[in-house]
């Protein structure tokens, strides 16, 4: 009676452990749910990293005129800088944004005086700042309960620091230049 009523008991729960129905029916390929911004958190993290780090350029070489901030931001990092799109529900509320035209302009181009900078030691550091407008088409939708569709323009402004550094070995001539044959490798 007692094994008659366990192999009923087996045969009942065989179709549900073979349909998915109980949670960790699959062992260790059972799939875990993420929310859906983990996946953007996770491309800001390792495809962008270097949006916020400051490059290290070559000294400034004597006898020649300062560089200028003459590359604006691309496109792509000024689309990373806006604030994100908000996120909806489909066909509750939906927000798009079309037609991209982007407008930089220089604010700031300067040179510091030399300083000590932890971990690189010497360096000159080059302020290039950029205002970056961007005009584009806001479409917010709606398809429950009151299905509507609202196309708009809109612009939006970012402010983008793309400072670097200079180092700076010395004053003499001969040794900013034996510094920046090794920086370049020749």
């Amino acid at each position: 009676m007692r094994v008659r009523n366990l192999v009923l008991g087996l045969l009942l729960a065989a179709p549900m452990t073979l349909s998915g129905c109980l949670p960790f029916s699959m062992g260790l390929a059972t799939p875990v749910l993420m929310p859906p911004w983990v996946a953007n958190r996770i491309e800001e993290k390792y495809c962008y990293k270097n949006d916020f780090r400051t490059p290290i350029l070559p000294p400034i070489r004597p006898g020649f005129p300062p560089p200028l901030c003459e590359d604006p931001p691309d496109e792509a990092r000024i689309l990373r800088a806006l604030p994100p799109v908000k996120r909806g529900m489909p066909y509750f509320f939906e927000e798009f944004r079309d037609n991209y035209q982007f407008v930089t302009e220089r604010i700031v181009d300067k040179i510091d005086p030399p300083r000590f900078y932890p971990l690189i030691g010497p360096a000159q550091l080059h302020h290039c700042h950029w205002k970056c407008t961007v005009y584009f088409t806001q479409t917010i939708q709606s398809g429950y309960p009151c299905p509507f569709h609202c196309v708009r323009p809109a612009v939006d402004v970012v402010y983008i620091d793309l400072d670097h550094l200079h180092q700076y070995p010395s004053p003499t001539p001969e040794v900013q230049r034996d510094v920046t044959r090794d920086l370049l490798n020749q």
